[in-house]
């Protein structure tokens, strides 16, 4: 959801292949663009499948100017594993209420941190960067890339949450716009 809402408030897609949905006692905003959905629903599911096996360090999501290629926002969540917990483990005490009051704090916070981000004034494209152990295999379709950091820019930390078994704590990286 905090990938959608990224798309959405910082207008890579059009406001009109995105659609309401309530989750987390948050309207949300989810894409109905097939071709994306078809993207987001395969990297998210493999995200779900290395985050179950704790081999997952960072999410990152890159915002390029589509014309120069230049990354213009550097949307990043790192995630902090407690490789201590199995399958067998005796499941810590956090109630899932509470991390869902944790997960709408970031959304919420996502959102609000477009108010003071730079207006991205060119067409944009985006790209997901998912940092792992070293040995993973990954799988076919995707590709090993650079950190796509900014040359020249600000950082803003965001909140972070924790579940039973991970901590997220997340940053966005903009490019900053020079002041007269």
């Amino acid at each position: 959801y905090g990938i959608n809402s990224i798309l959405y408030q910082r207008g890579i897609y059009p406001p009109e292949s995105f659609t309401r949905v309530q989750k987390y006692g948050l309207t949300m905003l989810v894409t109905t663009d097939p071709t994306l959905n078809n993207y987001l629903k395969n990297v998210v599911g493999q995200l779900k499948d290395w985050l179950c096996n704790h081999f997952v360090q960072r999410l990152v999501v890159v915002i390029n100017s589509i014309e120069t290629n230049e990354v213009l926002e550097r949307w990043q969540f790192d995630i902090e594993c407690d490789k201590t917990m199995t399958d067998n483990s005796q499941p810590r005490e956090k109630s899932e209420k509470a991390i869902q009051d944790e997960i709408r704090s970031v959304i919420r916070q996502i959102t609000a941190t477009v108010t003071f981000l730079p207006l991205l004034d060119t067409a944009c494209s985006f790209d997901l960067l998912v940092y792992t152990d070293k040995d993973l295999e990954v799988p076919e379709k995707w590709e090993e890339s650079g950190p796509q950091f900014i040359n020249n820019s600000e950082e803003v930390r965001l909140r972070s949450f924790t579940t039973t078994i991970h901590k997220v704590n997340s940053m966005v990286a903009y490019k900053k716009i020079d002041s007269f």
